[in-house]
């Protein structure tokens, strides 16, 4: 089992690298990107670019390169993902693992940068699943109060920090190579309720998983080492903006079950899904049953291997506006009586 440990928390006048480990496309939109660095610069940060972070099509090699750079250099406090994309699985093997664990930062992002947060769990670092400068920093007129709430506490305030539903969400998107797009504020819809499925217990453990892709990604690629876990954990779980269909998410997460690692966790955190893309541009009708469908297709899932485990769907994190941050490899306490999620930072 593998010890974590966070590291320090960031301070007003921080540096802080911001880099594109999985695709550089602040190289093709940096409208919402500059806009971000605004923002993170309003967050009293001082947002420092590498090399690759505004390149589409860097090597892999050349991104880890960055990485490397930034945990290394004793100026900059704290590392934030410019945005998702598809291959950071390449850059993971470029990684110097004794740098960056002789050198812990706090690291934000998710999607694609699953990979990045497994690979510093398995250093004993642990990450912040959540947080992005073109996303969460870069969305139109301003950050969700939510969302700027969580980040501020998972960058600035370490301790614990009590989730809160939120009454309304998002997850349309707009044009980000419109200008247009950046005075207009998102749109939003009734966010339904948490659904708490299990035993009324309390889950008190360190946290594992991410994007589901990604985590289908690292088992096929052999970057799990099933010895690494201890018991007890609380398994995070989101999907993407591809939208894979229920019965994708049921055979991922069952073979997940058949790997025999929902053993190790009591508990699991499912976001609630993103539903609407450019390609399937989805009514509230049609995306309700799609998140329903991926949440019955999980609770579906686990059942043969674990029908103690506590399960709440709908959580705001992922893949949605807003987005709360989640510690990844840091301690989640999910209460199934009073119904409530509590993180530390």
């Amino acid at each position: 089992m593998i010890d974590h440990h966070y590291p320090p928390p960031l301070r007003a006048g921080d540096k802080i690298a911001v880099l594109s480990a999985a695709a550089g496309l602040p190289g093709v939109l940096p409208l919402p990107f500059d806009l971000g660095l605004e923002r993170l610069r309003a967050f009293g940060l001082e947002p420092v670019e590498y090399p690759t972070t505004r390149v589409m099509g860097a090597s892999a090699a050349d991104r880890a390169r960055d990485v490397n750079a930034a945990f290394a250099d004793p100026e900059i406090k704290g590392v934030l993902a410019s945005i998702g994309g598809d291959d950071q699985l390449t850059v993971i093997p470029y990684l110097d693992a004794a740098v960056i664990a002789a050198n812990p930062k706090r690291f934000f992002g998710y999607s694609d940068n699953t990979n990045l947060l497994d690979f510093l769990w398995r250093q004993g670092v642990v990450g912040f699943h959540g947080g992005s400068v073109m996303v969460e920093f870069g969305r139109p007129v301003g950050m969700h109060p939510v969302t700027e709430a969580s980040l501020r506490a998972a960058m600035f305030a370490p301790g614990e920090y009590v989730l809160s539903e939120s009454g309304s969400y998002g997850d349309v998107n707009r044009d980000w190579a419109d200008p247009v797009t950046f005075t207009l504020e998102p749109d939003s819809e009734a966010a339904p309720p948490w659904e708490w499925h299990g035993p009324p217990r309390v889950v008190e453990g360190i946290t594992w998983g991410g994007c589901l892709e990604i985590v289908e990604m690292l088992l096929a690629a052999g970057r799990v080492d099933d010895g690494a876990f201890g018991d007890g954990g609380v398994l995070l779980l989101e999907t993407t903006e591809e939208l894979p269909s229920a019965d994708v998410v049921f055979r991922c997460v069952r073979n997940i079950g058949e790997r025999g690692l929902l053993d190790r966790f009591d508990a699991l955190l499912l976001a609630r899904a993103k539903a609407w893309s450019f390609e399937a541009p989805n009514d509230v009708g049609v995306k309700r049953a799609y998140q329903s469908e991926q949440a019955e297709a999980v609770l579906r899932a686990v059942a043969p291997y674990r029908p103690d485990m506590l399960v709440v769907t709908g959580v705001d994190f992922g893949h949605t506006d807003p987005q709360v941050v989640l510690p990844y490899g840091g301690r989640v306490r999910v209460d199934g009586s009073a119904r409530a999620i509590t993180v530390t930072y």
